[in-house]
């Protein structure tokens, strides 16, 4: 199960902004992945996996939202770009010739939002980490 693998380097990936920041100690409140439909992730497993790798950390009670990214492919023949399906089609329908890959293998950090309490309010607000981190996958 490499999803595991994958979210144990993001928990770290975020771990370590937090700690850039001086913001360890504020949990985390939402943690978003855009994830390819090519990525070879399978969603499910990677948030089972989230939950089990943000045990004892800052992330141990956040929502983790996963944004599917579709395959996309261009044609060098005649410029078509289209989306690819899965299982993916890399064949122009329109001139017949071999397109390229031009998304869907996607695997990044998009947004972290933090439970923070303020002093002079009390109330809850939801902060970003600036700089979305890429988390590379093979």
């Amino acid at each position: 199960m490499h999803e595991l693998s994958i979210a144990l380097a993001v928990v770290d990936q975020v771990d370590t902004a937090l700690r850039e920041r001086g913001a360890e100690r504020i949990p985390v409140r939402s943690l978003t992945l855009r994830v390819g439909e090519l990525s070879g992730v399978v969603p499910e497993a990677l948030d089972f996996s989230f939950g089990v790798a943000a045990e004892g950390t800052a992330l141990a009670d956040a929502r983790l939202l996963i944004e599917t990214v579709e395959g996309r492919a261009r044609c060098e023949g005649c410029g078509r770009d289209t989306a690819t399906g899965m299982p993916p089609d890399l064949w122009c329908g329109a001139c017949e010739q071999a397109m390229s890959l031009t998304g869907g293998r996607e695997l990044e950090i998009a947004r972290v939002v933090l439970d923070d309490v303020r002093p002079d309010d009390g109330d809850r607000h939801g902060e970003d980490v600036p700089e979305a981190s890429h988390v590379p996958h093979r």
